[in-house]
């Protein structure tokens, strides 16, 4: 017998009768949604909470760049991770690998907040937030898994921009949380453990309710219970397949799942290019205070929700199911309100807070796109794979990018520097999208 690493893919059990087939489909499914839905959310709490506590270590003689660099760490981790264990989750029962990575990651969080010599020194803190990105890289994955064997194609658009604002209520948690985590404990390491605590109950949710596939519950397949089978599909795509032929037959030679990674590196540039650094921009440039910046974190965060609901609809009802022209309008929006973040002067707080949340509830909508491109540019047992491509891009080209050199950038040339590399981002996003938009329209055109 090999060794395994996860456990495998859930088995097949016996099909359940005709009549009870039905019910237990839709019970089964909101079930589902809901474990991925909380669990994703969970990761999200222990993601990005490090950027809460930047401000505190500056006081402690730490300098944007070093902290861009610790910082930088998670999004290497996590491309990385994405990508290979998008592999793993494959060929893995997502029940127990999603449960698992969010386990790992509250550990990690907590460690860091409990042990004093863990925020001491610059590498300290790279290396331990290399190793929760590296376990963040197994959140993603087994969701789009999920999603693809409980979701059929044509509904699939809706149910990832439901699913992807798990993104904005777990991420935007974190601003009240931390505020909660000091007036309880009196301590700003507590923004690192408290998160870290809530996350593990979000990890137990997770394991409760999240099913492999319809098929390890006694369901048929999804294309068969709702009678909506893609162009390309066989009853073999219900086979698992190896990793060679899930790099080589489905991923590394697709050429738009290269044209969407590409456009997908400046949209997280532009993400968390402005996510990460929010706090200590709107402390030192625009005179906010500690509460005020941790709201405005979660106001940007939770606009992101209507946004990306938004976009979807646009995506799927007015250009038919072409991402390429709602990813356009929508980065074009974002470079209109960074440019208002960035230049309105201080002391204008509600302007500053609307540009933020303008720029929150537009982003979010192209990372959520791109990601439901993938899925669809593949068969259902290379989505996690597919999906990990693109987050390669994203963080090792823009997130790790936003967190390094802006730390750099804001160090030698102020924040304007800072702005003027995530306006070009904006401009470069839209520019490799636009690679997509005519091959796009042909594709669809041949499904018709």
């Amino acid at each position: 017998m090999s060794f395994r690493l996860f456990p495998p893919p859930a088995a097949h059990k016996p099909l359940l009768p005709e009549s009870e087939i039905d019910a237990e489909y839709k019970s089964q499914r909101i079930k589902v949604f809901l474990g991925i839905f909380l669990g994703y959310a969970g990761y999200y709490l222990v993601r990005k909470n490090f950027s809460l506590v930047i401000p505190e270590l500056e006081k402690q003689g730490f300098s944007k760049g070093e902290l861009g660099i610790a910082l930088s760490s998670v999004s290497i981790a996590y491309g990385l991770s994405k990508f290979i264990m998008g592999n793993f989750s494959d060929r893995s029962n997502a029940r127990i690998f999603l449960a698992i990575g969010l386990v790992l990651s509250a550990v990690t969080m907590i460690f860091m907040g409990v042990i004093p010599y863990a925020t001491s020194s610059v590498t300290i803190m790279f290396v331990l937030l290399f190793i929760n990105g590296w376990f963040q890289g197994m959140g993603w994955p087994p969701c789009g898994r999920v999603v693809v064997h409980w979701y059929s194609v044509r509904e699939r658009g809706t149910a990832m921009s439901i699913w992807n604002v798990a993104h904005n209520v777990g991420g935007g948690l974190v601003g009240p949380i931390s505020i909660l985590a000091i007036e309880i404990f009196a301590n700003w390491h507590a923004q690192l453990y408290f998160p870290g605590l809530i996350a593990l109950v979000f990890a137990l949710i997770a394991y409760i309710f999240v099913r492999d596939t319809p098929q390890s519950c006694g369901l048929p397949p999804i294309e068969q219970y709702k009678n909506d089978y893609p162009k390309n599909y066989s009853a073999d795509q219900e086979k698992e397949f190896s990793a060679k032929e899930i790099f080589f037959n489905y991923v590394l030679n697709n050429r738009m799942l290269w044209y969407i990674a590409f456009a997908n590196a400046f949209v997280y540039l532009v993400r968390y290019g402005v996510l990460d650094w929010a706090p200590a921009f709107l402390q030192q440039a625009k005179g906010f205070s500690i509460n005020e910046s941790s709201w405005s974190y979660f106001a940007y965060e939770w606009a992101g929700i209507p946004g990306t609901l938004l976009c979807g609809l646009v995506s799927d009802k007015i250009f038919k199911g072409r991402r390429a022209p709602a990813t356009v309008i929508y980065m074009a929006l974002v470079l209109v309100a960074v440019l208002v973040y960035w230049k309105n002067p201080p002391g204008n707080v509600w302007i500053d807070i609307s540009a933020l949340i303008a720029i929150g509830f537009l982003i979010y909508g192209p990372v959520m796109l791109i990601g439901v491109q993938a899925l669809d540019l593949v068969p259902k047992k290379a989505a996690g794979t597919a999906a990990g491509l693109t987050g390669l891009f994203g963080y090792l080209g823009g997130a790790l990018f936003a967190n390094i050199a802006i730390g750099f950038v804001v160090d030698e040339w102020g924040w304007d520097g800072g702005f003027l590399v995530i306006v070009a981002a904006c401009v470069l996003a839209i520019f490799f999208t636009a690679f997509t938009w005519n091959r796009e329209k042909q594709n669809l055109a041949d499904l018709k």
